[in-house]
């Protein structure tokens, strides 16, 4: 069995949104390194909304990258939060539309070979319009836009970020099968 022990972690930074620390490792060759990770003390939830064949996206800015783009709601969940409960909440917040009942599709690490963020993904089937986004300055536009456009816009490059391309790629692909065995958050089922 190939697996790395840790003797010890070293914090280096330390924020409400993000720990960098440096971990002594052992590997099973038997040589030991610093190997630096990132630490999320919050995991996040995002939700892909589907009415009448159209799914739910917004149209934002992001500063670290200064990029413009379309993504799925989505944000962290806040301590003593379900990630079923954030995924609603993030997308009455960021849309206006409270999302009906919600299933999941899945839950992965994007970079567990540096940092152990978690995200919790779900489908919801139709929302309901309760008004605008009580956060504006999550986006500057939503659209509904067609599975076809959706395709349109990650073909453009116009949907880049990992959270929602994961989504989004995985609730075309297996449409009417959202809930998924392994790997699924438990509060989505």
């Amino acid at each position: 069995m190939v697996r790395w022990t840790v003797h010890g972690e070293e914090p280096l930074y330390e924020s409400e949104w993000v720990r960098l620390t440096l971990a002594d490792v052992e590997l099973p060759s038997g040589r030991r390194l610093q190997h630096h990770v990132v630490r999320m003390p919050q995991q996040a939830a995002g939700t892909v909304v589907w009415q009448d064949r159209s799914i739910l996206l917004l149209y934002r800015h992001r500063f670290i990258t200064d990029t413009w783009g379309y993504e799925i709601p989505a944000g962290r969940i806040d301590p003593g939060e379900d990630a079923v409960t954030a995924a609603a909440r993030e997308v009455l917040e960021e849309t206006g539309w409270r999302p009906g009942p919600l299933q999941a599709l899945c839950t992965y690490q994007p970079t567990n070979g540096l940092s152990d963020q978690r995200f919790h993904l779900f489908l919801a089937s139709g929302a309901t319009h309760e008004g605008p986004p009580s956060d504006p300055d999550e986006s500057t536009r939503l659209e509904w836009a067609s599975p076809e456009r959706v395709r349109e816009l990650v073909l453009d490059g116009q949907i880049v970020d990992g959270l929602s391309l994961t989504a989004l790629l995985y609730s075309l692909s297996f449409p009417g099968a959202p809930a998924v065995g392994r790997g699924a958050s438990p509060a989505g089922r």
